[in-house]
This record gives structure tokens, sequence and C-alpha cells, in this order.
């Protein structure tokens, strides 16, 4: 029996009521979770409904103020006015003749493309594509409003004839309103009519018929398939995707038009293959065939402006009636296109050259030379051309860095040398030891620009570039000196170095300010907020570093110079490697690029110099690599037109201080310090070294012992022996101590050397002559631990007729022939050698030497040297031979060769090596420089 049973019938029916008790319980609490979700889910749908009424009233009141839909401004652009700094009109758009094409006449391939890209649902909904809508809307909620816009190709016409691009709640509403009005009043081939021909296709060029006519020459009926996608792609980007200036945009966008083409059914897979395969630039109107723009001024700074605002989001504004607030400088323009169009300037008619004007404090792009003969939007050498900068690079990646981020003073010391690891030389092939980074910038030394790259490193240094508007990519040793992939145009270049005369402060270079609406009220500014991207102490040193440059005797960049004006600038070269100048068979000096940067507190200017092709190189100095200079100082003549700006200021964050040059690390010069070690640099304030000159110690005075002079051999044939003589100057007593002995040796036919005498006096006899033999005699003075460098002479004693020598074989005697044979240097046979003249030395350096060596015809003071490792040398000499053998010696310095007849000098019998010359650098494919 279960224990938990209750015994009794009582206790059972009491278990049971509190069963039933607990149950109903249980059973209510359902019921008020019920009641609960049912409460929420009113009040969710009431909240909506308020929403949506408020949402339904917003709209009504939005759409009540729409503009009425107007039939010309349906099928017409508007046309906008382009103003410079002074509000003066240059350039009004939509004045260009505009082909207009009936549906009728419109390509069904054609038509399919532009749907497939632009509204695929187009023949499906009345004005808004709620599917797109919906996509649109959740896009937004996760990227913020405006990420991704749901419109179609009706709302399109609408937002071209009537808004600008601006993205608001209040634009959108009115622009559905106004679709679904226009979808009641038009047809469906009318809408695309409107678009078809309204639609901005690249400058001022609007409707697809005028850009099959502009871009490729021919009727829209006469259109191929990759002709028509390339077209159907451009309105999402007109200037952007301009075949002429961005081929290579151009085909990308194409082939995305093929492929959506293809996704909708529209083409065949084999067909987007084939339209692929295509270059885009095989169909485009060559350039001489290419409408030529009329009566239009400043065109390569209208480019520029109609670029900027396409990148910042405004593509279609040209055609919205606007007017367009610039900061063109009427008269700068005009001196920069004066320059471009002087061919003094240009070593040929086929070299080219970009130019960007900047106000230094704003950023504001005054003027720009697009090139020479520019014409309206065809490649801008100023902005689309992008190349290595060069030395140029050097303040961005290399000293501003050290200067920021290392606290670096003009002064710090860095040794010019070759150094293991560094592939590059400097433009001399020449190395100066220890310098200042001051020296290393206006000198452009290679060397110490790498040096100062790797102790910045390269996250620093790609983060100091970036502040300044480069966007640089992987940095590598060779991007120290501007050689590497990292690419800039002038535009880029300008906005950058106008950071160093703006205290430090940055302003992304920009030529609109801003837009001026219909209404005449309503602007939207465009001028970029300034940055700061240094700190003011770094742009100063950088400005004084570069001030040198341009007035430094050594200075790379002199011609560019204005004597009187406070400027700083730096100068760039590239190179080639080895192999283009194999591959194209460019000349040794032939350089791809020249650059040069230089600003003032009021204006900065980027040049760059070269030909749009890389392969076809500058070759001279004059219009070649010295124009972007030129160009430079013409400029900047002309638009400060003798009103010289005020010069750059040193901020309180900088200190100047004497230093001792060269030193490492830094000291301070006092009044003990030489004149000629006395440098001024600066420092960031609270970095002066700590450490003062110190005058070194005298060098304690080394005690010499003179060798013995005018030695003399003179031989006694009755008695067979060699009498000796030599001089000798007595030494100070006060430096030397004890009495002077000579070491008198010998040494027959080459052979080892024997020591014969040990005296005092100034002569020695050596007995025991045999003739036929050569007898080499040192003398050596000796005074306590003292040693002298020794004295020489050797004496051949000729043989008898009756004692003469077996004549050896033909190839082994003397003569007047000096063979080398083999690829290592081996020499074998007879050297002759003659050395005539003052002070003239010959060496031959070689391993494994076998033969004869005749020295002779050796004027004053002549050295002739054999180096190497030698196996036996009979030489013989007359008064005025110089005859040397190194038997078996390491052919560093030489000894044992001296004349049968002294020289006045003591020491010349002594044979000495000249000091050996620099070596010059391994050659490498890293951009060379000044």
């Amino acid at each position: 029996m279960d224990n938990n049973t209750p015994n009794s019938r009582t206790a059972r029916r009491q278990q049971a009521e509190a069963e039933q008790k607990s149950s109903r319980k249980h059973k209510k609490t359902p019921k008020k979770k019920k009641g609960l979700m049912k409460t929420l889910f009113k009040a969710i749908v009431i909240i909506g409904l308020l929403f949506l009424a408020a949402g339904g009233g917003l709209f009504a009141y939005y759409a009540s103020t729409a503009p009425e839909l107007d039939e010309n401004l349906l099928k017409d652009p508007l046309s906008s006015k382009v103003l410079d700094r002074n509000e003066n009109v240059i350039y009004t758009t939509g004045n260009e003749k505009r082909k207009y094409t009936p549906y009728d006449e419109i390509p069904k391939e054609l038509e399919a493309a532009i749907l497939a890209t632009e509204d695929s649902r187009f023949y499906k909904h009345h004005g808004i594509d709620l599917w797109r809508l919906g996509g649109a809307v959740l896009a937004n909620l996760k990227s913020g409003f405006g990420s991704q816009g749901a419109s179609t190709l009706t709302q399109q016409v609408i937002k071209n004839s009537f808004f600008t691009n601006e993205k608001t709640l209040k634009r959108k509403a009115q622009e559905a309103w106004l679709a679904f009005k226009l979808e009641r009043n038009y047809s469906k081939e009318e809408i695309f009519e409107m678009y078809f021909n309204k639609v901005l296709m690249s400058g001022n060029k609007y409707g697809f018929g005028t850009g099959a006519e502009y871009f490729f020459g021919k009727e829209l009926k006469e259109l191929e398939l990759p002709e028509m996608a390339m077209l159907a792609g451009m309105p999402q980007s007109p200037n952007a995707y301009n075949p002429f200036k961005h081929p290579e945009r151009a085909q990308k966008r194409r082939d995305i038009v093929l492929k959506l083409m293809t996704q909708h059914k529209k083409i065949t897979q084999e067909e987007m293959d084939t339209a692929k395969s295509i270059p885009v630039t095989a169909s485009l109107l060559p350039e001489e065939k290419r409408e030529k723009p009329t009566d239009i001024k400043y065109q390569a700074y209208i480019d520029i402006a109609m670029d900027e605002l396409q990148k910042a989001g405004y593509k279609d504004i040209e055609a919205d009636g606007v007017t367009i607030q610039t900061a063109l400088d009427p008269n700068a323009q005009e001196a920069v296109e004066k320059a471009l169009a002087d061919p003094s300037n240009f070593e040929s008619d086929t070299i080219q050259a970009g130019m960007t004007v900047v106000d230094t404090k704003t950023g504001e792009i005054v003027a720009v030379g697009g090139g020479r003969d520019y014409k309206l939007f065809n490649h801008n050498f100023a902005s689309d051309q992008k190349r290595q900068p060069g030395s140029s690079i050097k303040p961005i990646l290399d000293y501003g860095p050290a200067i920021e981020y290392l606290n670096w003073s003009t002064g710090q010391t860095i040794v010019d040398e070759k150094t293991k690891g560094i592939k590059a030389n400097n433009v001399d092939n020449r190395f100066k030891g220890p310098i200042t980074i001051r020296q290393a910038v206006y000198e452009s030394r290679n060397i110490p620009a790498i040096k100062t790259f790797e102790e910045v490193g390269t996250k620093n240094a790609a983060k100091f570039a970036n502040s300044l508007g480069l966007p640089v990519k992987e940095l590598y040793q060779s991007d120290a000196i501007g050689g590497s992939k990292n690419d800039f145009s002038t535009l880029q270049m300008a906005g950058a170095f106008a950071a160093f005369g703006n205290e430090g402060i940055y302003n992304t270079p920009h030529a609109v300010k801003k837009i001026i609406l219909r209404d005449g009220k309503t602007e939207i500014n465009l001028s970029p907020d300034p940055v700061s991207a240094m700190k003011d102490s770094t742009a100063y040193m950088v400005t004084d570093m570069l001030r040198d440059v341009m007035t430094k005797p050594n200075g790379t960049g002199t011609k560019a110079n204005i004597p009187g004006m406070d400027i700083a600038g730096k100068t760039g070269t590239t190179n080639y490697s080895a192999e283009d100048k194999k591959l194209y068979n460019i000349g040794k000096n032939s350089v791809p690029d020249s650059w040069f940067a230089g600003y003032t507190t009021d204006y900065t200017i980027a040049v760059w110099g070269g030909h749009e092709k890389r392969n076809e190189p500058i070759v001279g100095f004059q219009g070649g690599r010295d124009m972007p200079k030129v160009l430079f100082r013409q400029v900047m003549n002309d638009i400060t037109s003798g009103n010289y700006p005020k010069k750059f200021k040193k901020p309180s964050s900088v200190e100047e201080a004497t230093i001792v040059a060269g030193s490492q690390p830094l000291q301070l010069a006092n009044n003990s310090t030489p004149t000629n070690l006395k440098v001024d640099e600066l420092f960031v304030r609270g970095t002066l070294p700590k450490r003062t000159y110190v005058e070194p110690e005298p060098e304690e005075e080394v005690a010499e012992l003179e060798a013995p002079s005018d030695l003399r051999a003179e031989y006694n044939a009755d008695k067979q022996e060699i009498d000796l003589k030599w001089k000798h100057n007595k030494p100070d007593s006060d430096t030397i101590d004890g009495d002077v002995t000579f070491a008198v040796s010998v040494s027959v036919d080459g052979g080892a050397t024997q020591a014969l005498t040990e005296t005092g006096d100034g002569s020695f006899t050596f007995g025991n002559v045999e003739p036929g033999h050569t007898y080499t005699f040192s003398v050596i003075a000796k005074a306590g631990s003292l040693v002298s460098s020794p004295a020489s002479t050797t004496l051949m004693i000729q043989a008898t007729e009756e004692e003469k020598p077996e004549e050896k074989p033909e190839d082994q005697q003397q003569g007047d022939t000096d063979q080398n044979n083999g690829d290592e240097g081996q020499n074998n046979g007879s050297n002759n050698e003659n050395n005539n003249g003052n002070g003239n030395n010959n060496e031959n350096n070689n391993n494994g030497n076998n033969g004869n060596s005749n020295n002779g015809n050796n004027g004053n003071n002549g050295n002739n040297e054999n180096n190497g490792n030698n196996s036996g040398t009979n030489g013989s000499g007359t008064d005025g031979t110089n005859t040397e053998n190194n038997g078996g010696g390491t052919g560093e310095e030489g000894s044992d060769g001296v004349s049968s007849k002294p020289s006045k000098d003591p020491n010349s019998n002594t044979a000495s090596s000249t000091k050996p010359s620099a070596t010059k650098p391994e050659e490498t494919t890293t951009p060379n420089d000044n």
C-alpha cells in the first residue's frame, strides 16, 4: 500500500478538493497572459495607425506643396551657371545642341540595356516600385537614411526635371507623388522617351542619341551591343564613366550592364561573353575626330569642378538650373595657361605638364593646368595623371613623420653611407658621412631618406600621409624616395604641401565652394572642414628645411626660387628600371617623371612633367627635368604680381639652438666650439640636447724614428765586396731614449731575407759576392722600442762571359708584352710596365703571378707595384728604374723594391700603394633622385 494514500474516506475527500482548487488556480494564469498580449497588440495597432495617419498627413502636405508638372521641364534640361570667385559667370551648362530621339526610333536592344540597369520592372509599376522600395527601406534601416535609393525610371525623370540630389524626406515624398501623377498623365513609352533624351551622359551632353554621336560617331541604329551597354551604364556617374578619360572604369561598368542584361534574360550568356571580350576603346572616336569645344574658357578648371560635383553625389545637378560657386581666380588661371602655352618651356612638342594651384590657407583650387592645348573633358594632367612622386615625397613619408612622432631636430645627424640592406644610390653615387637631415633634404640624399623612413616605420609614415590626403597603399623601402606603386596627382600633392604652409592644418583641395538652388536662397555648402594633420612645430620645421632647397648653393630647387620671396619647396625625379631601359631602348640619363611642389603663405603649386605614356622618356634638363621648376617660378611670380606674401612665422612650439655639427647624440655648442662646427638648428620646444661641447684633449705626441736616408751600394770587383753607406738624422733626445743602431739585412735573387749585422755606424761591407746575382739590402734604424721604416736598395752584379747563366726558354724571357690570360686575373708570361712622369703609381693586382716583371724608364718619385701572390721574380734596372717584387706577400702595401740610385726622400725607396678610391655602390632598380 502506498504510504502517501490517505487512510480514511474523509482524508481522501479533502485531498481531492485541494487538488481541484489548485488546478483552478493554474488554469487562470494563461488567461491573464492572453489578455496582456491582446492589450499590447491593440496598442501597437493604435500607434501604427497614428503614425500612418501622421505620415499620411505629412505626405499629403508635402504632395500639396510639390511643383506642378511642366512638360517643358520634363523634356528639356535646365541650364546651370558656373561662377568664378568674383561671382562672374564662366560657364553655362545645357547650351550644347541636343539630339532628340522619338521613342519609335530607339533600338529595342538599347532600351533593354537601360531597363535592365535602371528599372527592370518599369512596365509593371505605376511610378513607384514597392518591391524595390521595401528592399531599400531595409537597407536604410541598417545603414542610415539615403544609403540606398529605390528610384524608378519615372522618379528619375521627375528628379532630373524638378529636384536636386538632396536626400530629404520632403524631396522623396514629392518625387513619389509627382511620379504617380506622371504615370497617370503620360504613357510608359512617353516617359521612357523623356528619360532617354533628358539624362546627362557626360559634361554637357544630354540624351543617348547625343552620347552615341559624341563617343562613337554613330547613329543609334548603328550601335553594337557592347556600345549600347556602355551608354546604358553611364548615367549612374556620367563623368566618372567617360570612356575618353576613364576607359578602365567605363569597361567595368559596361560589363556590369551586360551581366544584368543576361540576368534579366535580355541577352544570352554567349552574347554577353562575346561583348565583354571587346575592349571598350575599340570603337571610340579617335581623338582627332572628336568634337572640339569652342569659346569655352578655363576648360581644365571646369572639368575639375564637374568631376568634383560627381564625386560629391550631384551627378545631374548641371541640368537642375542651379548656380555653382567655384574658387577660380581668372588671373591665376590665365597665368597657368600662358605658361603651358609657351613652347620655350618644353623640350619637345610631345612632352606634357600638369599643374594645380591652391590657396595655402583654405585648400581652394584657384587655377588648374590640365595640359598643353587642353580640351574640355579630355585627360586632365592635373587630376587624372597619377605618377610616382620621386623625392618630392620625402617630406611626407620620411622627415615630416620623424619630426612629428620622433621629435627629431632639423640638426639630427644621420650617416650617409653605403649600408647593407639598402639597395639604392645617391644621385652622385657618393656618400657624405655624418650630415644633418637638413642637408639631406636640400641636397635630396637618398640613403639618409631611407634610413629616416626605417626609423619612422611604415605605420607612422602611412598615418602621416593619409592625414595629408594621400591614400598610400602598402609601403616599402623604395617608397621612402618615391619609387614604388603609390602614385599621386598634382592636385593631391598640392593639397598635401599646403598643410606645411598652413601651420599643419589640411584642407581637401576643392574647386566648388557651394551650390545655390533655383530658389536663389537655399545653399549647399561643399567646402570641406579643416583637419589638423600635424603639429605646428612639424609644419614649420619641415618648411624651414624646404626653404634651403630653394636657396642653398647645393639645393636642388634653386631654379624655382624667386629672390626676396619666402618660398619652400621640394623637387622630385623618378627613374626607369634597368629592365625598362633595355625593353624600351631608353638612354642612360633619361627619366619618366619630374616634379616640383612649392608654397608660400598664400599659394601652393604642384607641377608634374613627363609624357602620358611612361615609356616615353624625358631626355634632357632644359625643358625636361627642369621644366616643373621653371613653370612653378613663372606662375608664382605672375600670380603674386610683385605683392610678396607674408613670411612663414615660427610658432612658440619651436625653439632654435646652436649645435655641434655631426655630433651623435646632438650636443649644444658653446664658446669653445670651433666656428666651423657651429650650426643653428630647430627643435621641438622641450627637446634641446642636455650635453654641451667638450673640447677634446690634445693628443699625446707620438715619438717617431726616421728611416735611414741616402742608402748607397757600391760593388768592389777586386775584393768581391759590396760597400753599403747611409745617413741618419740624429733624433731629439727629449723624445728618444737610448742610442740609435742599424739592422742590416740582405735578400739574394728575391729569396728569403737574411739578417747580416746590427751596427751603430753608417756603413757596412758585405763580402763573398758572386757575380750574376741580384742583391737587395735593407737598413732599419732602432732606438729602444722604436723601429723605423726600412731603407732599401738593389744591386745586380753582372756575370762575366764565362759565368753567364744559360738563357731561359723564349716564353720565359723578359719582353714588352703584358699578357693577361683567364677570367679571374691570373697573369702568365712577361709583364713590362713603363711609367713615365712624376708621382705615378702603376699597380698590377693579381693572384698567381708567374714570370718576370721589368719596370723601366721611371722618372722621379715613380712607384711601380705588383701586388699579389708572386713566385720568383727577377728584375734588372739601371738608374731611374724602379723594380719591385712582393714575393709571397699580401699585396696590401708592397715593400722590398728599391732603386740602385737613392732618392732625396728617405722614404722614397719604400714601396707604397695609393689610397684606394671609393667603391661605387651596387646598381639598383630603386629610383635615383635629386
